[in-house]
């Protein structure tokens, strides 16, 4: 059977520069996958005619749909419209209802219409348009060869306001569409290749249409099962995903598609517990990734960023001996901020951490990259040090991955 396929073409030179991340792709990507078309291929392409055009031809040899973002703008480097007018073969002509949308738009903020905003009225006599409920920019649906073409303004919220009300639905009338399900679960403290090794028989062992995918990250890996159903077969990918389960229960943090951070909520609202951190060198990272989930008041109660050793000592109480006899990057220091913060904040868990997240600090004792981690209840503690060896961005990421898997650790111990 032949799965309907995709590929997303993202347009501009700030993309290719690192100026603009391209979230784009990644967005269409997934709501195309979860309505069932395959993404076959994802391109960033700068503001370069041919290379624009050279991407068009080539990718639609591969795919069923094209999606093109960005170059809708009203300025001179954006290109995409006229290309697309003489790529398929059109003359532009003033769409009604766009201009409508662009005059009501500047109308409602009281600003004067340039030449170049009537402009973006201007469409292909040969596309059929796509309003833009949230921009100036309309879309634009062209057919060729039994090809869609789709093209979006490279604004993320305008882009995905046209996918969600036109184009989704737009295929999934035109398309049977085979259902394509995920399965992800995030694992601590193993591996990528120690992982591989030891469910390697699991691997081998999955039908063709189920694959095994390794998803690392600073310091955990997520694994996800991708199951492509053929017409009306029974899915088995719930069996295999237990089956994965059972090899390695102890080193699972979630069974679920989420991050490390919302399991941890998970777990806390499960439970109705409470919590706060005490942190050094994330300056307050873990409190941000923990207040970033909605909801977080139920469980999250405050962060004290003791990054100087005098907010150690005044507002979390360490005992200045400790901090002399034994530094700032210690086991003993981080083991009383742990316990300290949990009087301080009236919380049922506490996060503590210190350490030296580079790229200078480091001595020859405690290069950089050395973190200790503490978390506590009231009647258990667990610490453990960590040497990592990435940037200080990833060395970062890791300490807060590191200590939400010991505070995993710590609240299936005690349940």
């Amino acid at each position: 059977m032949n799965h309907i396929s995709a590929s997303v073409i993202t347009i501009g030179d700030e993309l290719l520069i690192g100026q603009v991340i391209d979230t784009n792709s990644a967005w269409v990507g997934k709501a195309l996958n979860n309505i069932g078309v395959w993404v076959k291929h994802r391109i960033a392409v700068g503001d370069k005619w041919d290379d624009i055009w050279n991407a068009l031809e080539e990718e639609q040899k591969i795919a069923d749909i094209i999606i093109i973002t960005g170059g809708l703008g009203p300025t001179a480097d954006d290109i995409t419209k006229p290309l697309l007018n003489k790529y398929f073969k059109g003359n532009l002509v003033t769409d009604e209802a766009a201009l409508q949308n662009v005059q009501q738009i500047f109308s409602r903020y009281n600003r004067p219409m340039l030449e170049s905003n009537y402009k973006q009225a201007e469409v292909p006599d040969t596309c059929t348009v796509i309003q833009n409920a949230r921009g100036t920019a309309p879309g634009m649906q062209f057919e060729q060869d039994g090809k869609l073409f789709y093209s979006l303004p490279g604004v993320p919220y305008e882009m995905q306001g046209m996918m969600e009300t036109y184009i989704l639905p737009e295929l999934k009338k035109r398309f049977t569409l085979s259902p394509i399900l995920h399965r992800t679960m995030t694992t601590c403290g193993l591996g990528e290749s120690f992982l591989a090794e030891r469910i390697k028989d699991f691997e081998s062992s999955l039908p063709q249409n189920i694959k095994l995918a390794y998803l690392p990250g600073a310091t955990i890996v997520r694994l996800r099962l991708t199951e492509q159903l053929y017409e009306n077969n029974q899915s088995k990918i719930d069996a295999y995903f237990m089956q994965l389960q059972r090899l390695i229960p102890e080193i699972i943090i979630t069974n679920k598609d989420i991050s490390i951070a919302e399991a941890i909520a998970e777990l806390l609202l499960q439970k109705n517990k409470t919590i706060a951190t005490a942190e050094s060198c994330t300056g307050g990272y873990i409190a941000h990734l923990l207040t970033a989930i909605p909801g977080a008041s139920k469980y999250f109660y405050g962060s004290v960023v003791s990054y100087d050793n005098t907010i150690k000592e005044n507002v979390l109480n360490v005992k200045k001996e400790t901090l002399e006899k034994y530094s700032a990057v210690s086991e003993e220091v981080v083991i009383e901020m742990a316990n300290n913060i949990l009087d301080i904040m009236h919380v049922d868990y506490s996060i503590a951490v210190s350490g030296i997240l580079g790229p200078e600090g480091g001595t020859a004792e405690k290069p950089v990259g050395t973190v200790w981690v503490a978390v506590a209840n009231k009647s258990a503690i667990k610490t453990q040090k960590f040497s990592f060896r990435y940037n200080r961005e990833k060395n970062m990421e890791a300490t807060a991955n590191n200590a939400f898997n010991l505070l995993h650790l710590l609240i299936k111990e005690v349940s």
